[in-house]
């Protein structure tokens, strides 16, 4: 499956503006982690891309949310390893094993890790990413109450995928400066 197919079967089943942008910043920062780390660029990229396929499909349903999405990559004859990253970035809501591989880790925590770095640039008087610091976002880490949504732990998997957190944190926030303009910010 290339980018062009990809976004065809993302926008065929996601309409939600946010949700597609979501899975834009989750796309750019997971290409920007495998070039780091010398992996699969498309790989990654079209892995993170698409990591949210089902969410309007399943009505948010945690219990079938990403499993609906495996099975429909399964189908387009994606590769396993995506299908399994895809799976079990929600790997407590289907009620699955610990996720084990590096690609597993990097989704989890690059897909968490985009709600927090769009939750810092919100909270900024121009609300624009341009200005959020990896100082800032580490700080921000420490806040309990700041992007309650974006689990920690979940971040912190980064270490599990080979990168240390300021290193994961300035990755994934220079991926999302580079395609600001689409997502407004």
């Amino acid at each position: 499956m290339d980018r062009e197919e990809a976004l065809k079967l993302l926008h065929g089943n996601l309409q939600a503006e946010n949700l597609l942008k979501h899975c834009y910043a989750t796309e750019a920062v997971m290409r920007r982690l495998a070039r780091e780390r010398g992996e699969d660029e498309e790989l990654w990229g079209l892995t993170g891309l698409l990591h949210d396929l089902d969410l309007e499909t399943c009505g948010n349903d945690m219990a079938v949310h990403a499993e609906t999405a495996a099975r429909m990559l399964e189908e387009r004859g994606a590769p396993a390893e995506m299908v399994d990253a895809v799976r079990m970035h929600n790997a407590e809501g289907l009620g699955l094993a610990e996720r084990s591989t590096v690609l597993q880790h990097a989704l989890a925590s690059a897909e968490t890790v985009t709600g927090f770095i769009v939750a810092a640039a919100l909270v900024r008087p121009d609300k624009k990413l341009e200005g959020v610091k990896v100082s800032s976002l580490r700080k921000r880490m420490k806040e309990k109450a700041f992007a309650r949504g974006a689990r920690r732990e979940v971040i912190a998997e980064c270490e599990q995928a080979g990168f240390e957190l300021d290193g994961f944190l300035a990755l994934a926030l220079e991926a999302m400066q580079g395609i600001s303009d689409d997502l407004g910010l």
